[in-house]
């Protein structure tokens, strides 16, 4: 089977590899869709925390059952996406149900190699029917999965008021689910272009762009008393430090993205705001189906999402043009 192997920063190459034979407990998924996420983009570049070389990216993943175990609630042919995080279930985070942050996690496409080939092995536990969704909205499901997670960690509630920093994909997944909980959403980024994406496809009124005077429109907007809840969603270290500035006095702030650096902030504007710092990783089972749920009652505008596509051919070509801001990536999709 084709696979796309990413060797080294900034290399990738097609291979050709045997296809999987599924182990007692698995399903063997034909690959279908692929999305393509800022994961992927850090790993192209070699800023990605978790990942050793050479790695089969993708972690995004809808396809078709070939076969399943027997006696499994799968058959082939069903359509399916795929949950990334391969937990291990018995670890202390497991046992308490956070399975996004289990001791011995690995995910497809960053700890192991993951779906940026024809076929997957993985555990039925991890393998769900997309019970009526498209292929391609299924494939993006994932990352609207992680933007769920962290409303949920931020316990935002209708009214908060909620400031999104960073309007990438996993930004614009915040904004979506924080809206869906009756949140008033602002949003600051650096780009024009994505902020307009955020007024035209979420309906985001309040939009302000980094610059000299990003602060004090903030205020504005805010009463001068800034954001019950804060979410970093940039991956930039100077801008995750920076956010805390931006939690109101008894608010919290939440920090989606990850940086391979160390994070520093005044310990005095932190506590005179008794701030609650929260970490928010991956996305749980059920985030996963909040987020179907949403697609089902047509609540998530995939089709604006969904900005770019290409073949499995094509794609060690096209990745480093879908890198350049100019390209204008939402989400891009690799259909197999």
């Amino acid at each position: 089977m084709k696979s796309v192997v990413c060797d080294t920063p900034g290399t990738l190459r097609m291979e050709q590899r045997p296809i999987p034979v599924p182990e007692a407990g698995e399903v063997l998924v034909r690959i279908r869709r692929i999305g393509i996420c800022g994961t992927d983009m850090h790993i192209f570049r070699g800023t990605q925390p978790f990942l050793s070389y050479p790695r089969v990216m993708g972690h995004e993943l809808s396809g078709q059952v070939v076969s399943a175990p027997d006696g499994s609630a799968l058959a082939a042919g069903d359509q399916v996406y795929v949950m990334p995080y391969l937990s291990c279930g018995t670890c202390i985070a497991c046992r308490k149900g956070k399975t996004n942050c289990c001791t011995r996690i690995e995910v497809l496409g960053v700890h192991r190699d993951g779906g940026m080939c024809e076929y997957l092995a993985l555990p039925e536990r991890f393998v769900f029917k997309t019970e009526g969704i498209s292929l391609d909205d299924a494939a993006m499901i994932e990352f609207l999965a992680i933007g769920a997670h962290a409303v949920t960690r931020g316990s935002v509630q209708a009214g908060d008021n909620v400031l999104v920093v960073g309007a990438g994909p996993i930004g614009m997944a915040v904004m979506l689910f924080a809206k869906l909980k009756g949140a008033r959403v602002t949003v600051l980024d650096a780009r024009q272009d994505r902020l307009q994406f955020c007024r035209d496809a979420f309906g985001i009124e309040r939009t302000v762009q980094t610059g000299p005077q990003d602060k004090d429109q903030l205020a504005a907007y805010s009463d001068d008393e800034f954001f019950d809840i804060v979410f970093d969603a940039t991956g930039n270290i100077k801008a995750m430090e920076r956010g805390l500035e931006f939690v109101a006095h008894g608010g919290t702030y939440v920090l989606v993205s990850i940086v391979r650096d160390t994070l520093s902030f005044s310990d005095p504007e932190f506590h005179k705001r008794e701030t609650s710092l929260l970490g928010s990783r991956n996305a749980t089972a059920a985030d996963f189906e909040e987020v179907v749920a949403a697609m089902k009652a047509g609540l998530v505008p995939t089709a604006l999402l969904n900005t770019h596509r290409t073949t499995l051919d094509e794609f060690t070509t096209v990745l480093p043009l879908w890198m350049e801001p100019s390209a204008g990536v939402i989400k891009a999709i690799v259909e197999l």
